[in-house]
């Protein structure tokens, strides 16, 4: 890919941020060996539109995801994840709630 290392996406164009897209697809394609053509075939676009992708043109969200699948990288998706978080006052109130003592049994 690129020697380039991003750390600060904000800084960066939406712009320049598909023309990376394009090189991490264009990258993945060739690491594979399959031409445009191929991967276009597997992805079910045409290779005109892979060639958009690749240049960091606009192309549509479905393309991209079809893209990926083809290449076998979904796993870029993994940063979408959306972890489940509590808030500190419903831990708070939580805590609250649990029991401090046990009563045992009178008989």
């Amino acid at each position: 890919m690129t020697d380039l290392s991003y750390t600060n996406w904000d800084s960066m164009s939406d712009k320049a941020l598909a023309e990376h897209i394009g090189v991490f697809i264009n990258h993945h394609r060739l690491e594979q060996n399959k031409t445009q053509e191929m991967l276009a075939s597997a992805a079910g676009i045409s290779r005109s539109t892979l060639s958009l992708l690749e240049r960091g043109e606009t192309v549509t969200l479905a393309t991209l995801i079809q893209t990926l699948r083809a290449l076998d990288q979904l796993h870029v998706m993994e940063v979408f994840t959306v972890k489940q978080t509590i808030s500190p006052l419903a831990l708070a109130k939580m805590e609250k709630e649990k029991r401090q003592r046990a009563r045992g049994n009178k008989e």
